[in-house]
């Protein structure tokens, strides 16, 4: 193709290039256009530098342009020689590059890099330091980390090295451990520890800081000389006390690589006295450990050893051996460093002293001086009777008797403490035959102080408030019991009773003492102050013993004495605890006074006790009035049983009932019993009752009245499948209604109003259910079969006619009945007895 040059003669381009060179002399700014026209050029590569040169001419500070073009030059020198002028060639372009894009990165890294290729050393260390100069310092973390691979390359210029990673240590302190000069990095990470104001660029907390330091100083002994090792984990300790182990182990090492064993030794022992967590303590005795038995392996030696190695050797052993003993008492000492106030510790360390009498009684007198009552973790009077129990087994009761006495000024937290340890004490007394010591110990215990004072009170001392304590009462009593006279126990009772401190079971106590003195009046006396000083339900056991006493001593004789008191436990009593006061009522009654009042009890029982419980009421009323009055008594008890009842209940109630009017031979009255229970009876749900029915009809009824209860079964069940019916077509219409409101109500609980709802209807059809079954009149024995027939298709109206003939006139007495087989199916595949 013909060659054409425009308006410059040297510049020649191709009949091709001439809509480019027309597109870029219409937009000469275009960074696209010169873009264009390098893509159709990008196979001509001496033409490719010039376009390039002309654009970046027109368009000098286009970062676009002079990265490609700076990124061609650097692969047209791929595979020339160093000397090639190509190379510099690229550098000039280089150069001219930075004086428009001096604060791109890009840029300058690419240079350097370039420069590097070239084993430029002084232009490339001098290219970085140009960087570093020309771009911001947010940057300068691109920039360092080239340059110092760059120094890494050069390990022949050491001070070189050494210049530039100080100047790197001004931006990233903690970098340090990079070359091996130890002694300068851990001066620089100390002067970036101490400095408050210092934020690591790699979001390193002071806390790590401190570690990489502990770390580098002990592990490097040798080569740190700037610093003092000591002093610097020493602070660490202090400052940071969630690390103490490890750095404590850290400061350790540090001497135990230096080979200065004692003063590592020394290192760990001080760890293991000062440490407070049990974490601390595992990881300093773990290491101390693992020092002893390396030691212990270093001056072990395989063959024959001298007697010098042997007595070191043996030495080393008892050491590791020693310090392994120790380690629960050392443990127990880091707890009550932690808690000196937990009283279990203290025991535990007593008890590792076991057999050293001399360690025990220290251990007890620091204890005691250590805990403070107030903030005392467990009960510290344990630990004052256990001193003083120590003292004891060894025959010592003066000094038992010392700790005892301290042991009473203690201020306690409760006064139960301090009641306590009198009457551990008067117990030590007792045990050495010491009674009358006993009795005076526990008699000024229990001296009222000069002034009174309220026993809650708890800012009164707790030697000011001993003196009502219950338990400190409670041994003066038994003390008062078994050693002293009649009077003083009795007064100590009376004393007890007046400070208003007893229990039912002092009052009980106190009863059965009198008793085994004869004194009955007077143990029914104190009967009646625990009454008086207690309500139900805690007076039930006064009340249940007393009657029981009372009824036993004057069983028969002051008969309406023992109705008042039965009366008036009655009177209050919630009917939780009133079964056995009827029944014990009731029982006496029949013994000594009139059935009929015994009647009426049991009566008055069934009302007054808990729902649940009436129904073995009524079985015990039928039982005991059957007995007195005769079968036939408990006709009335059974309808007012049945009527009272709950539904379970009346059910069982009705089958008994008819099976007593079955057995009197009153078949009519046990029939009419049945038809008034089947109104509560769900045949699919009380299957046993109707079985009970039928077996009573295949005994003593025939077809008419087989074929009335199949009927008043298939009424029942319609019943019930009506309230259910009913009920479920009411959830679903209320549904519907809810549904069709769901914009009005959206912020109400829909589920729980239909929820609600179905409960209501529940509870209605109940209702429903128990009125219906009520309203079937009581069958009485004078009704006939006839009538009863009517009664129920009365009550039934949905009754299947089966074409019976009214033959209500007819007289059948004298009408000799021709007996037919019945058919099987009136049965239903029953089998029935031939007689029936």
């Amino acid at each position: 193709m013909d060659k054409v040059s425009i308006n410059n003669p040297a510049i020649f381009f191709e009949e091709e290039d001439i809509p480019f060179e027309e597109d870029i002399l219409r937009n000469p700014f275009s960074v696209k256009c010169w873009l264009r026209y390098i893509e159709h050029k990008k196979n001509s590569p001496i033409k490719l530098n010039l376009i390039y040169e002309r654009a970046l001419k027109e368009l000098p500070g286009s970062y676009k342009l002079w990265y490609n073009y700076l990124k061609l030059r650097q692969k047209q020198v791929h595979g020339h020689l160093l000397t090639d002028p190509c190379f510099e060639e690229a550098n000039n372009a280089f150069e001219r590059s930075l004086a428009w894009m001096h604060k791109m990165p890009r840029i300058w890294l690419d240079y350097c890099q370039f420069l590097m290729s070239q084993g430029l050393v002084t232009l490339t260390r001098r290219m970085f330091d140009r960087a570093l100069r020309a771009l911001p310092i947010t940057q300068h973390h691109r920039i360092w980390k080239p340059y110092l691979e760059f120094v890494r390359l050069h390990r022949d210029l050491p001070e070189t090295a050494v210049r530039v990673y100080r100047r790197y240590l001004m931006l990233m302190p903690e970098d340090l451990v990079s070359i091996d000069r130890l002694d300068e990095a851990t001066v620089r990470l100390a002067g970036i520890i101490n400095n408050e104001k210092f934020v690591s660029k790699e979001g390193k907390s002071k806390h790590q800081l401190w570690n990489e330091l502990c770390e580098l100083i002990s592990k490097n002994p040798d080569k740190i000389k700037s610093l003092k090792v000591e002093p610097i984990i020493r602070q660490g300790i202090k400052r940071y006390p969630d690390q103490t182990g490890q750095l404590w182990n850290s400061l350790a090492g540090y001497y135990t690589r230096s080979g200065q064993f004692e003063k590592a030794r020394d290192i760990y022992e001080e760890a293991i006295q000062t440490v407070v967590t049990v974490r601390d303590f595992s990881q300093v005795f773990e290491a101390y450990s693992d020092f002893e038995e390396k030691l212990v392996q270093c001056f072990y030696k395989e063959g024959e050893m001298t007697d010098e190695d042997d007595l070191k050797f043996d030495f080393h052993i008892t050491r590791y051996e020693h310090l392994m003993d120790r380690q629960a008492l050392l443990l127990n000492s880091v707890l009550l460093r932690q808690n000196p106030h937990s009283v279990t510790e203290w025991l535990n360390r007593v008890a590792l002293f076991e057999g050293k009498p001399r360690e025990v009684i220290n251990t007890f007198i620091e204890a005691v001086q250590s805990i403070d009552p107030k903030l005392a973790i467990g009960k510290l009077w344990t630990l004052w009777v256990a001193f003083a129990k120590f003292y004891e087994n060894a025959d010592q009761l003066e000094d038992a008797r010392i700790v005892f006495e301290k042991a009473t000024n203690v201020n306690f937290k409760h006064v139960d403490d301090l009641a306590y340890v009198w009457c551990e004490w008067a117990e030590m007394e007792i045990r050495h035959n010491c009674f009358d010591e006993a009795m005076k110990l526990i008699r000024r215990a229990v001296t009222p102080p000069k002034r009174k004072v309220d026993y809650h009170d708890n800012t009164e001392a707790v030697q000011m408030r001993v003196y009502k304590s219950l338990k400190v009462w409670s041994v003066y009593a038994d003390l008062e019991e078994s050693y002293g006279t009649f009077q003083s126990c009795k007064s100590v009772y009376d004393r007890i009773i007046d400070l208003g401190i007893a229990t039912p079971q002092i009052v009980l106590n106190y009863a059965a003492f009198l008793e085994d003195h004869n004194y009955f009046e007077e143990a029914f006396k104190a009967y009646e102050k625990g009454i008086h000083l207690f309500k139900w339900p805690n007076v039930f056991d006064v009340w249940n013993t007393y009657l029981v006493k009372f009824v036993e001593r004057y069983s028969g004789k002051k008969l309406e004495r023992i109705r008042d008191l039965f009366e008036h436990c009655l009177k209050d009593c919630p009917p939780d605890f009133a079964k056995p006061i009827y029944l014990m009522y009731a029982k006496h009654e029949e013994e000594h006074g009139l059935p009929r009042a015994a009647m009426e009890i049991y009566k008055r029982a069934t009302k007054a006790i808990r729902p649940d419980e009436a129904h073995e009421m009524y079985n015990i009323y039928i039982k005991r009035a059957a007995e007195l009055f005769g079968i036939t008594y408990t006709r009335d008890i059974y309808q007012e049983a049945i009527e009272s009842l709950q539904d379970d209940h009346a059910r069982q109630m009705c089958i008994s009932f008819a099976e007593m009017e079955r057995m009197l031979g009153e078949i009519d009255r046990a029939r009419g019993i049945y038809v008034y229970c089947s109104q509560i009876c769900d045949p699919r749900v009380t299957k046993n009752f109707w079985d009970t029915w039928l077996e009573f009809e295949r005994k003593h009824g025939n077809e008419d009245t087989m074929r009335e209860m199949m009927r008043i079964k298939r009424s029942v069940q319609a019943l019930f499948n009506t309230q259910v019916n009913f009920m479920s077509a009411q959830m679903l219409s209320a549904q519907a209604a809810k549904q069709a409101h769901q914009d009005e109500l959206e912020d109400k609980d829909e589920m729980k109003k239909l929820e609600e709802r179905a409960r209501e209807l529940a509870a209605e059809a109940e209702q429903d259910a128990v009125k219906s079954s009520r309203a079937v009149s009581f069958v009485r024995s004078q009704n006939t079969d006839e009538e009863l027939k009517d009664l129920t298709r009365t009550n039934n109206p949905e009754e299947i006619n089966i074409g019976e003939d009214d033959d209500e006139d007819e007289t059948v007495e004298e009408v000799n009945i021709e007996k037919r087989p019945v058919p099987v199916g009136v049965f239903h595949g029953l089998v029935g007895d031939e007689d029936d």
